[in-house]
């Protein structure tokens, strides 16, 4: 998988559970100011992208990761130590 791909399903994600259209995701966006995510949703945010990744997250570290972008670097590098990301 390239990076852009994995930017790709991570908006398509965070589009599904937060019910915002994809082209208004940026990588700036901030999941709870910009995109209105509660705290729930945060939860239920790293169960969706470790469903669609197939990767297990670190629940605290990853419920620092606050915007779009910082998403994308988390999961990649996760993925990339899987060896599962390519450039």
């Amino acid at each position: 998988m390239k990076k852009d791909e994995l930017e790709a399903r991570i908006k398509k994600v965070v589009s599904s559970l937060l019910k915002v259209p994809e082209e208004k995701i940026a990588l700036s966006s901030d999941f709870v100011k910009d995109l209105g995510a509660e705290s729930i949703q945060s939860l239920e945010l790293v169960a969706a992208f470790e469903r669609e990744f197939g990767i297990e997250m670190d629940e605290e570290e990853s419920l620092e990761v606050k915007t779009v972008g910082k998403a994308v670097e988390f999961i990649g590098k996760i993925l990339k130590e899987k060896g599962k990301l390519g450039e």
